[in-house]
């Protein structure tokens, strides 16, 4: 079990973005990256297609190492612990102690 999951809310702790939140929008589990929105925006050269039939240069979010995330719980960053409750593995917050949905 992944400590960070898609749709969490992070702070950026190293890098460029360094003290920026986001959410999380996809988790690489094998790269071990993560694409937080609106952080590490790269510009990319598209070329015309189906979604973008103009092309041209697009700022887009790039993944970035997961170790360089944490979690938010409460508007607070926090380390994430796995405890077992009821038979199911779940993530606590180790600041507040709060299971974390």
């Amino acid at each position: 079990m992944h400590k960070i999951k898609k749709d969490d809310m992070v702070r950026i702790i190293a890098g460029k973005d360094k003290g920026k939140d986001g959410k999380v929008l996809s988790v690489d589990t094998a790269k071990h990256r993560v694409v937080v929105e609106g952080c590490n925006m790269v510009t990319k050269h598209m070329k015309p297609n189906a979604v973008n039939p103009q092309g041209g240069i697009v700022k887009i979010e790039a993944a970035i190492d997961i170790s360089n995330v944490m979690l938010l719980a409460d508007g607070q960053p926090t380390k994430v612990a796995i405890k077992e409750e009821n038979g199911k593995r779940v993530r606590v917050a180790k600041k507040t102690g709060k299971v974390i949905a």
